[in-house]
């Protein structure tokens, strides 16, 4: 079922393979240098086998970094399985990953990631202790949607305040890419501070649902970054800031909940030329994991653990704001910096 694969990035890399369910795809672990290594499943089409181990290397990669941005005891690691979790995902395939999972010996934790629900990760904890994201257990951590989408508002706030000149996002204009379960919940607490909203989605149900409930504008997927707004808010896959893109972003500062969002880095500093204020996606992004944290962790006081975190996350991003403006550098190139420093003394 699993099969190592050589790897002279990431600590350890699986082919995950189970011919009766249909299982196909992979796990990666970066890094355990802080613990063990944690991030979701994700489950999705992919053009090969080879898009799908670009994407769980480039990951769990991410999740190193976001784990030690939020100031977790976790390493970072990920998993991805191919096939269209709408109609190819069966309880069979999902409890055959779980005892993929449970091979690894608790070096790695799944949780939800895109394509992935809480009823997902019940049926995968029929085979693994090691599973998070759960709606039922002792310390349930649930769907973490939620939390990731309030930690980027919170980061939307520093963001306006750094380049709009105050955090209130009343009358602010965001265009949203992405209605999943995170930019879902996004809109809502944008909706409810008084933003504007323009959507971009390829399902047109949630886009007239947008429309309706939060009296969001559309725009078309390819051409939402473009949209003229305050703040261009990805939250949908990954590479969305590349060559092809960023000359053409009107909003002032980028900040979402996407996994992955600049192409290269040379991105980020293309960004920061133009005079837009990009947010490191893995600090922003990071409520989900320190939602799901509280389970791998048995948290007791978890509303308190959480908020807790996620001030800390904030003063990490202002932090990190104020160094990249002082030293008149691209934020991600600074969080980076940040970020591996902390690996190295395991403290942020």
């Amino acid at each position: 079922m699993l099969t190592r694969l050589e790897s002279d990035t990431h600590e350890a890399v699986y082919r995950v393979e189970d011919a009766p369910t249909g299982l196909r795809g992979f796990i990666a672990l970066h890094s355990t240098h802080l613990g063990p290594a944690a991030g979701g499943l994700r489950m999705r089409r992919y053009s090969g086998d080879g898009a799908a181990l670009d994407d769980v290397l480039n990951l769990s990669r991410g999740m190193s970094y976001k784990n030690a941005a939020a100031g977790l005891p976790l390493g970072g690691g990920k998993a991805v399985i191919m096939g269209d979790p709408a109609s190819d995902k069966t309880s069979a395939m999902l409890r055959a990953f779980g005892r993929a999972v449970d091979a690894l010996e608790g070096r790695y934790w799944t949780a939800e990631d895109m394509g992935m629900t809480p009823d997902d990760m019940a049926e995968i904890a029929q085979e693994s202790r090691f599973v998070a994201g759960l709606d039922r257990g002792a310390h349930a951590s649930g769907d973490p949607s939620p939390i990731t989408a309030r930690g980027v508002l919170g980061a939307m706030r520093i963001g306006a305040r750094h380049r709009l000149g105050n955090d209130d996002l009343a009358g602010r204009h965001v265009a949203v890419q992405g209605l999943g379960h995170v930019g879902w919940h996004l809109c809502r607490l944008l909706h409810d501070a008084g933003a504007r909203l323009t959507v971009a989605d390829t399902d047109t149900v949630r886009l007239a649902a947008a429309q309706q409930d939060f009296s969001a504008e559309t725009a078309a997927p390819e051409d939402i970054h473009a949209a003229a707004a305050d703040i261009f808010a990805p939250c949908a896959i990954g590479g969305i800031l590349n060559a092809r893109t960023v000359p053409g972003i009107r909003a002032a500062l980028v900040a979402g909940a996407a996994n992955n969002q600049l192409d290269t880095l040379g991105d980020a500093d293309a960004l920061a030329s133009r005079g837009i204020l990009y947010l490191p996606d893995y600090v922003a992004n990071a409520g989900g994991i320190i939602n799901a944290a509280t389970e791998i962790l048995q948290i007791e006081d978890r509303e308190i653990w959480v908020r807790e975190k996620l001030t800390a996350l904030e003063t990490t991003m202002q932090r990190i704001l104020d160094r990249a403006e002082a030293a008149g550098s691209s934020p991600a190139r600074v969080a980076d910096q940040t970020v591996e420093d902390a690996m190295l003394n395991e403290a942020v």
